[in-house]
């Protein structure tokens, strides 16, 4: 897939799922979740071939310039949007999965508590397919977010949520999600 494939795919998933995207002139020129994405590529490119500080730098200037935080570690699927996305911060070993959405303050951070041996060197969160992140959600470790589940705003999410289900409170307690017409 060619990287011009690779970014109309981004526009357009933002014009699906962000109502106020009017046009993918716009959404290409002004929406900073799809910049940090796009930023973060380049950056994950430097860190895959082992050029940590040049990769670190891209990343320092993308956050710079859109206010949310990928680590080049970091592994994102095709379509993840990222609405408003200001103070979005996605961890070195975290991963996220097609056709996510997170909204704005979304923290998938590590803990240190736990050895890496016990969790493969990983230390944050592994989002499936179709997940839905809420604004200001927090997930903490080496955890993992089944396909097509959801996390309300503000959650605390310290423990694996099932492919499906709703992530609510702090910390948050898993409910089943009801299907939305």
């Amino acid at each position: 897939m060619t990287h011009s494939t690779r970014m109309g795919e981004d526009i357009a998933a933002v014009r699906e799922r962000d109502p106020a995207a009017r046009t993918y002139l716009e959404v290409a020129l002004t929406a900073p979740g799809v910049h940090a994405i796009w930023w973060h590529r380049i950056a994950s490119w430097f860190w895959r071939w082992e050029w940590f500080l040049i990769a670190r730098v891209i990343s320092n200037i993308a956050r710079t310039l859109t206010g949310i935080e990928i680590h080049p570690g970091a592994r994102l699927g095709r379509r993840v949007v990222i609405d408003h996305g200001m103070g979005v911060v996605i961890g070195e070993t975290a991963t996220v999965g097609d056709d996510c959405l997170m909204y704005h303050g979304v923290t998938l951070g590590g803990k240190v508590a736990q050895a890496r041996e016990e969790t493969n060197g990983r230390r944050h969160p592994s989002v499936g397919n179709g997940v839905m992140i809420g604004a200001g959600a927090t997930l903490l470790g080496p955890i993992t977010i089944g396909d097509g589940a959801a996390v309300g705003a503000l959650s605390l999410v310290l423990k694996d949520v099932p492919a499906g289900a709703l992530a609510v409170g702090i910390p948050a307690k898993i409910t089943k999600r009801t299907k939305r017409t």
